[in-house]
């Protein structure tokens, strides 16, 4: 199997994240991998393992794909040291400021030239929390998607990949033929650490950088930008109770006011 996982590098988590020119401030920030994506690629892992691996020569190759500045490449190598192949990153200036129909875009045309099989994504970034970018991909490729997968089981020989996705509803069968795009949700595995030797291997294992020449489109515009934006005010003082014999009373009508009682 040719197995992609789509990456993506994002501010942390607990940094404080800024706006600048409509755009989020990504250069003077402390990035990281999605942590989202971290499932995805252990998902893509596991089932190349169940599936002869994808060890030099094995039977399957596992590709990171991400787009974004060439600081990227940091997120890229933790993805290849934890035990992917190889990696392709599309970086041009022309993305600053891409939107999720933007990336779709550029992501499902690397994927289709590549051909690959299956598609793992985490189900959204951190950064943004859109959660659409799987399904776009989909779209635009005219494939299965198959989302917010709970468990994940790929049939090689039958070119078939079948999930169990958590509804409001209950639990859902899902499956799809190959080529298919599958989002997984944070539950499914525990990410496993890189090891020293999966770091030490990752820095001889190939990534392509790509401009948007290289991957065959042209991107002049996002279809969506940031016209405004107001930093959240702060955080109002909260209201004292000084109980003097009536503040049982006061926290009654505090709660009825909110209509918490």
């Amino acid at each position: 199997m040719k197995i992609a996982v789509c990456i993506k590098q994002v501010p942390d988590s607990w940094a404080e994240k800024k706006m600048v020119n409509g755009l989020l401030d990504r250069v003077n920030v402390d990035v990281v991998l999605n942590d989202l994506d971290e499932y995805a690629i252990e998902e893509s892992l596991a089932i190349a393992e169940a599936h002869g691996g994808n060890d030099e020569g094995g039977a399957n190759t596992i590709t990171v794909i991400s787009m974004g500045p060439e600081r990227a490449t940091e997120a890229v190598r933790k993805a290849l040291s934890m035990g992917a192949n190889n990696a392709i990153l599309v970086s041009d200036s022309a993305l600053v400021g891409a939107d999720a129909l933007s990336t779709s875009q550029v992501l499902a045309t690397v994927i289709f030239k590549g051909e690959f099989d299956l598609v793992l994504c985490g189900t959204e970034s951190t950064d943004a929390r859109m959660s659409v970018v799987p399904a776009m991909i989909a779209e635009r490729l005219g494939c299965a998607q198959l989302t917010f997968a709970s468990a994940v089981k790929v049939d090689p020989v039958a070119k078939k990949v079948s999930i169990t996705r958590v509804s409001e509803t209950g639990v859902d069968e899902m499956f799809g033929q190959f080529p298919a795009i599958v989002s997984v949700v944070e539950k499914i595995n525990e990410p496993r650490y890189p090891s020293f030797k999966g770091i030490m291997a990752a820095k001889k294992k190939s990534i392509e950088v790509m401009d948007l020449n290289a991957v065959g489109i042209a991107i002049e515009n996002a279809w969506s930008v940031v016209i405004d934006a107001s930093p959240r005010p702060p955080r109002a003082a909260g209201i004292k109770v000084s109980d003097d014999g009536g503040g049982a009373d006061q926290l009654v009508t505090f709660l009825a006011e909110k209509k918490l009682i």
